[in-house]
């Protein structure tokens, strides 16, 4: 396993659509272990093979001990979505320390296929429904920001810019944490 290069906010990849994955092979399966080995390295809840510069539709969730298991989404379709909406803050990998509430529904249905290229489906609610739901915005080329008001979104992307002051490419390398001394 590898821990990948994270694309920023700017890095084109980010928004593009990214197409299905023909064929679950031994390059897939090593994409899903990458992005979770990436995603646990830079300590997040879900990660999309476009945040590692990979435009196919693949995403991780692991929210932890809260709801497991964790989850591999190949072609990730979403089935259903509930009625109700709950708000809640997120962030994102790809656009470091900038959070915002966004409104999405609390309960979804989703049919994917898992690391072995095996059909399944999955019933999620609340934190876990909301990363499905954001990795899955991932794959289409949307960012949380866009479900954010016009007047949120600029005050948001103006801290981004101040904090990214000096800095120029939209790749960050992630450092995982040594392990902890016996």
């Amino acid at each position: 396993m590898t821990v990948r290069t994270l694309h920023l906010l700017g890095s084109p990849v980010l928004r593009q659509q990214s197409p299905p994955v023909a064929r679950v092979d031994d390059a897939v399966r090593r994409l899903v272990d990458d992005l979770f080995e990436t995603m646990r390295a830079a300590k997040g809840v879900g990660l999309a093979a476009n945040q590692v510069g990979v435009a196919q539709r693949v995403a991780v969730v692991d929210i932890g001990d809260e709801d497991p298991p964790a989850l591999a989404l190949i072609n990730p379709v979403i089935l259903d979505r509930g009625d109700e909406l709950e708000t809640a803050e997120e962030g994102c990998l790809s656009i470091p320390e900038i959070f915002g509430d966004v409104e999405r529904p609390s309960h979804i249905v989703l049919e994917a296929l898992d690391r072995d290229g095996k059909k399944f489906r999955v019933e999620a609610r609340g934190y876990k429904a909301r990363a499905i739901q954001h990795e899955i915005d991932h794959l289409d080329g949307i960012l949380f920001l866009d479900h954010l008001s016009a007047v949120k979104r600029s005050l948001l992307l103006a801290k981004w810019k101040k904090s990214r002051k000096g800095q120029t490419g939209y790749l960050k390398e992630v450092t995982p944490e040594p392990a902890g001394e016996l």
